[in-house]
């Protein structure tokens, strides 16, 4: 499957970079579109409350994602050194297993969150004004778990072969689909927040089957067979040794997201709106930095492989430098005109203010991650992962939940002291992450 495929291990490292991370930035763009797709329409249609209950049950739906993500990145970092290796058996056995398991923990997710959804909103302390709303966004969008799954893991498996282009096919039919069904079940059928949530189901839905036709009819390195389907021992436990902890380490950083959160809800309706209207802007404003990081680690997972450790070290610093330039746009934006990003989701007088105060602090967190997000790429693509996770548990609840009490109960500086969570546990763990790095630059690990 030449075609597919994209040897990371040779030629230019500038070039390798950008033509791997800008498919991969517009795929985030377009993921990013159909999540806030939701959002926005919600807000054009309906009321504040409408507007909180999706940003909330947006939160909790990223402890959900956060562990998919976690288990798919693990595919596309294992993928990356087998096909580095050239170890092309490997390969399709590592993918039927992520996708096997995959399938299977998908269905306890679910069945785990109609469960804990209305226990876990109650301690977030949702607004009563959205939270019938809210309950809706959240066991609808939980039952379509499988889907989330699967189309991120198409989608990570083959940026491990080096293909980042089909992934944003992949995503651009979900985001077309999304808002248009968001449109009509929100705009016309007035279904409010479950009207949003069963668009963005449908919509993934959509796109899984669709990729799996796509790439079932070309030379893929994959089988789509039934026979295929099965959890090797081997490459399963492999997949756990890496998966499982980015999977603890993006349940546990969103998880304090929901902390924050909540002390944002017990602030009022217009707080709780807030902080959700600019969780949805942050996102767009950490893409380049992520695509780059996600492209940083498929680059140094096939360098890995093929044993070129000093030119991942060279990517990394590369993409670091890359990230800064594209993030301080966002960092210029929020400091000038915090209203300007607040009017963007057809917020009212209240939520815009209340967001302003937020962003002036919050947004120092867009350019620190410039460096955080690449530091972990390069970490994960060589097989730290287990660094990674303890660093993003100490960042995200040791550091980041106490300062969010300290600031906002003790220190009573409300949403300008809640703002400066993000920052302060940024930088922790970039120190971390150097000291380690420093420490253990002649130690590379190859997990295959």
């Amino acid at each position: 499957m030449k075609q597919l495929e994209q040897s990371l291990t040779e030629g230019s490292i500038y070039k390798s970079l950008i033509s791997f991370s800008i498919p991969f930035i517009i795929a985030n763009i377009l993921q990013a579109l159909y999540g806030t797709a939701d959002l926005l329409i919600v807000g054009l249609f309906t009321d504040t409350a409408g507007l909180s209950s999706v940003a909330i049950g947006t939160q909790v739906m990223q402890i959900v994602n956060g562990l998919i993500i976690g288990l798919t990145m693990a595919g596309t970092i294992l993928v990356g050194q087998y096909y580095g290796a050239k170890r092309n058996n490997d390969v399709s056995e590592t993918i039927g297993s992520l996708l096997s398991s995959g399938a299977i923990v998908s269905l306890f997710i679910t069945v785990l969150m109609f469960i804990l959804t209305k226990p876990l909103l109650n301690i977030l302390k949702t607004p009563p004004e959205a939270y019938a709303d809210t309950v809706k966004y959240v066991m609808i969008c939980s039952s379509g778990v499988i889907f989330i799954f699967g189309y991120n893991a198409i989608s990570s498996i083959l940026r491990g072969l080096g293909d980042s282009k089909r992934p944003v096919y992949f995503i651009a039919i979900a985001c077309v689909t999304n808002i248009v069904l968001d449109l009509i079940l929100v705009g016309v059928f007035d279904m409010r927040a479950a009207g949003a949530a069963l668009a963005t189901i449908l919509s993934q839905g959509i796109s899984m089957v669709l990729a799996i036709i796509y790439l079932a009819k070309r030379n893929f390195i994959f089988e789509f067979k039934l026979g295929n389907f099965k959890i090797k021992k081997d490459k399963m436990s492999m997949l756990l040794k890496v998966g499982a902890p980015l999977s603890l380490q993006e349940v546990l950083l969103w998880a304090s997201f929901l902390v924050i959160a909540g002390i944002a809800n017990s602030m009022g309706l217009a707080e709780s709106a807030a902080v959700g209207v600019v969780a949805k802007f942050e996102v767009f404003s950490m893409l380049p930095p992520m695509s780059i990081s996600y492209a940083l680690a498929a680059l140094t997972a096939q360098n890995i492989g093929a044993n070129k450790p000093e030119r991942a070290m060279k990517a990394l610093k590369i993409s670091i430098l890359i990230s800064f330039i594209c993030s301080l746009f966002f960092f210029v934006w929020a400091q000038a005109h915090p209203q300007s990003i607040m009017g963007i989701f057809k917020a009212d007088a209240d939520v815009v203010n209340a967001g302003g105060k937020y962003l002036k602090t919050f947004s120092i967190d867009f350019i620190l991650v410039a460096i955080k997000f690449n530091l972990n790429g390069y970490l994960n693509g060589s097989g730290r992962t287990n660094f990674t996770m303890i660093n993003g548990i100490v960042s995200s609840i040791a550091v980041r939940i106490p300062v969010a009490f300290l600031m906002t109960i003790v220190l009573q500086k409300g949403l300008i002291g809640l703002g400066l969570t993000g920052p302060v546990a940024s930088i922790t763990s970039i120190l971390v992450s150097i000291v380690y790095i420093k420490m253990n630059s002649s130690k590379e690990v190859n997990l295959i």
